[in-house]
């Protein structure tokens, strides 16, 4: 049974597309993080190591609300990484082992893209689709990713 939540069902259908984004960059970011996690050396390995799984293990929880505010409104959540690496809006990185700095650069552009990309869906989503349910779900998770960013960022001096 379709569900009946007073939005359109194009409109529904688009916001889906655009929560199916959302869904590939975050587990797009959760991966990466878990590859830093396992490939960190040197100085300060331990507050790194602890830094990326403190991430992943917060990504993780909104990875299944994405998948699950997916289902609520009539959709089917995408699980493979194919499907992921195919939606996502973030770049790639295979087969690179980056320098700890350089991990943290990274992984602060990864959560400010998706932070922009956000925005852009918050005002589509709200303004042209009426699914302000959908909406609100996507600031409170800008709000996620500002902070997380926020602590990345706190490794570089301003």
């Amino acid at each position: 049974m379709k569900p009946d939540l007073g939005i359109k069902t194009e409109n529904r259908e688009k916001v889906i597309e655009i929560l199916t984004k959302v869904l590939a960059d975050a587990n797009v970011l959760y991966i990466k993080l878990r590859k830093f996690h396992w490939n960190i050396s040197g100085d300060n390995f331990m507050e790194y190591h602890l830094l990326f799984e403190e991430q992943y293990s917060a990504l993780e929880e909104k990875i299944d609300d994405i998948a699950e505010r997916i289902s609520t409104i009539g959709g089917i959540a995408i699980g493979t990484t194919k499907e992921f690496g195919k939606y996502t809006r973030l770049e790639q990185n295979p087969g690179e082992i980056p320098a700890p700095k350089e991990m943290v650069k990274i992984l602060v552009k990864d959560h400010e893209s998706i932070i922009k990309a956000l925005r852009k869906d918050i005002a589509e989503i709200e303004d042209n689709l009426n699914d302000v349910g959908s909406a609100d779900f996507l600031t409170g998770l800008i709000q996620e990713h500002e902070k997380m960013s926020w602590k990345l960022r706190r490794y570089f001096r301003e």
